[in-house]
């Protein structure tokens, strides 16, 4: 079964003792994974007046890009038509092809007539403007997609690698799954409106997260602030790129469906914060929204160390070995976004399933750990076996079946209450 095991207070209180303001840490003890499901839900979290942030937007989050740490979140989980902005689902099943050589930047497709009517010039939606039955460099069709939002160059795309946009929708998905976006759900390569269509603010942020960190070199189309096609030259679509210092990225999308939304980034003084808003109704409110978490998070937040790499942070029970209980650490360093003000309550809790049967391996990957702030994840790392549990005497492994035969039927007994 699952088991939480909440980090004694002192050894949290340890990790930050060199803090030069005091941070409230809140340790809650837990024996059941319920009580990790209760606090993980998606609310707004502290009131302006504590440190946190209010914002009008239906669904936000903003994250650290380095470490995914959450520093904000408002109903993240929520799905909505995520619009133009899964296009960047769209550019990263291309990045990861070209990064793994299935196809080049050189490789030109044909320009289809349902690719021209659908997303072409006659849709009058946002277009690359490319020519009925020409044929598009992938390059010139990732920077028609990325900087003109070219629902035209996505169809292309998808047609000139999968046959068909409905076979590309299954590479998206299969494609989303394997980079951990488990909720999201595609009805088409660019966003138009599609029941299918599903993401949330969560996953969109993973998405640029993952973009971010896995392709920089594409990652500069984000930023370039026009691109011209034939014979026509459109701006980026990103207000953040002309109002922000240090913004480069990422896409904006409207539909009725799903309202204004934007998933932006920004890089100030080495840290980059990723922020995604949807369900606005004015293109306005959603620049100066996203604008405002930005500044916030850059302003109010700085990066600390919770766990050095190698430091013992918990413990899991074992079954059938030559020890009780493994310690586990992490291969890196846990580091958390806090704000400056000290006024972050931190919950930090060791899940896995347990307990782990003998024998383990040193090395191996035994659970995670979780931070909440307040009620949000903030951030969730995972954890290693420290060293290596054989397996145990006969007497042993009996005296752990009969313990654990006791607290099943002591659980058994607690449920019919």
């Amino acid at each position: 079964m699952a088991s939480v095991v909440a980090i004694p207070r002192t050894r949290i209180q340890r990790a930050f003792q060199s803090w030069r303001a005091a941070l409230a840490i809140v340790v809650a003890a837990a024996i059941a994974s319920g009580a990790a499901l209760a606090a993980n839900q998606s609310v707004q979290g502290a009131k302006k007046d504590e440190g946190g942030f209010e914002t009008e937007a239906p669904t936000a989050i903003l994250i650290e890009a380095k470490t995914g740490s959450v520093l904000f979140e408002k109903n993240a989980d929520q799905l909505l038509q995520p619009s133009s902005m899964m296009k960047l689902m769209t550019a990263e099943v291309v990045f990861n092809a070209l990064k793994k050589g299935t196809i080049k930047l050189t490789d030109e497709y044909p320009v289809s007539e349902y690719a021209w009517r659908k997303g072409g010039a006659p849709s009058g939606s946002s277009t690359m403007f490319a020519a009925l039955n020409s044929r598009v460099s992938v390059d010139d069709l990732l920077h028609g997609a990325v900087i003109q939002s070219g629902n035209d160059s996505c169809i292309i795309l998808a047609e000139g690698m999968a046959g068909s946009e409905r076979d590309f929708v299954t590479m998206m998905t299969k494609r989303a799954r394997e980079i951990g976006l488990a909720q999201s759900t595609f009805g088409n390569s660019n966003g138009l409106p599609d029941p299918a269509n599903q993401m949330s603010v969560r996953e969109l942020s993973k998405l640029a997260r993952h973009i971010i960190l896995t392709y920089p070199d594409f990652y500069q189309l984000f930023g370039q602030r026009e691109f011209t096609w034939n014979k026509i030259r459109q701006q980026n679509r990103n207000p953040l790129l002309a109002s922000m210092d240090g913004a480069d990225g990422l896409k904006t999308g409207y539909t009725k469906e799903g309202g204004y939304g934007l998933v932006g980034s920004a890089v100030q003084k080495g840290l980059r914060l990723v922020v995604v808003v949807n369900g606005m109704e004015d293109s306005k409110d959603r620049a100066n929204e996203s604008k405002r978490l930005l500044e916030w998070g850059f302003r109010n937040f700085e990066t600390r160390v919770l766990f050095d790499a190698g430091q013992t942070v918990g413990y899991a029970k074992v079954f059938g070995g030559d020890s009780g209980s493994v310690k586990l650490t992490a291969s890196e360093p846990i580091k958390i976004m806090v704000q400056r003000n000290g006024s972050d309550k931190l919950i930090a809790r060791v899940v896995y399933t347990g307990p782990v049967r003998a024998p383990i391996e040193s090395g191996q990957q035994i659970g995670v750990i979780k931070v909440w702030r307040g009620a949000n994840i903030a951030l969730e790392a995972p954890l290693y076996a420290e060293e290596p549990v054989g397996v145990g005497s006969l007497t042993q492994r009996a005296v752990d079946g009969v313990s654990e035969l006791f607290i099943g039927l002591l659980r058994a007994g607690v449920e019919k209450l």
